[in-house]
């Protein structure tokens, strides 16, 4: 039987396994955190960090040049053209927006499968765009294995996918938000994306960026 836990009358048997296994996966992460365990997906949350630059940048007439992610959890989108005021606050809340999403429609089976094959996609498309090592190993794998789960989930056992789906979303979300507190506002990093909104708009100071992404990083969680 389909998994179904969209909380339209909650909370029934789902609606509790979705509560259970957000606040499960959230516990995890937080005792794994520092671990070569969450390693990879910290990785995969860089990338889509990544990616919502690059997608803005195509959104805005731009055109990119190299998307790449770095083993220290850095990443790199070079672009050329696009809407600065867009491209560069789109790293960190496209992050924080993607896990919010996921999370959203993790319980339901059909809005899974297609999260989960954007992701495919996406992941194998940035292939196209000068990727370093990590990332070329990273999309692979990621590819393979997301793939794997959406082939099991319609060949041979369901709910798999949602599940898995759910995971992605709770995991980017966290480290959206964390990111943005580490990052932008217990400092200031030259060449952050806070230090590039205060050029942009130089009355407003890269620690005031980086509260106001994590306001919003954070009602894209709720």
């Amino acid at each position: 039987m389909a998994s179904a836990w969209e909380l339209n009358n909650c909370c029934g048997t789902m609606e509790i396994v979705f509560l259970c296994c957000s606040a499960g996966y959230l516990v995890a992460n937080f005792f794994l955190w520092n671990t070569f365990i969450c390693k990879p997906m910290k990785l995969l949350a860089v990338f889509v960090h990544e990616m919502s630059h690059a997608t803005a940048c195509w959104m805005t007439g731009g055109s990119v040049k190299g998307i790449e992610v770095y083993t220290n959890e850095g990443g790199v989108t070079k672009y050329v053209g696009g809407n600065r005021f867009i491209v560069v606050p789109a790293g960190y809340l496209g992050g924080a927006f993607w896990g919010g999403f996921l999370v959203g429609i993790s319980g339901n089976r059909i809005a899974a499968t297609v999260a989960a094959s954007i992701l495919t996609f996406s992941l194998l498309i940035s292939l196209k765009y000068s990727p370093n090592k990590t990332m070329v190993m990273l999309s692979v794998g990621f590819a393979a294995f997301t793939l794997l789960f959406i082939l099991l989930d319609w060949l041979v056992f369901t709910p798999l996918l949602q599940f898995l789906t759910l995971y992605y979303g709770v995991f980017i979300g966290a480290f959206s938000v964390y990111d943005i507190y580490d990052d932008l506002i217990t400092r200031t990093v030259d060449g952050s994306d806070a230090k590039a909104c205060h050029e942009l708009i130089p009355c407003c100071l890269p620690r005031c960026v980086g509260v106001q992404f994590a306001v919003v990083a954070l009602i894209f969680q709720v």
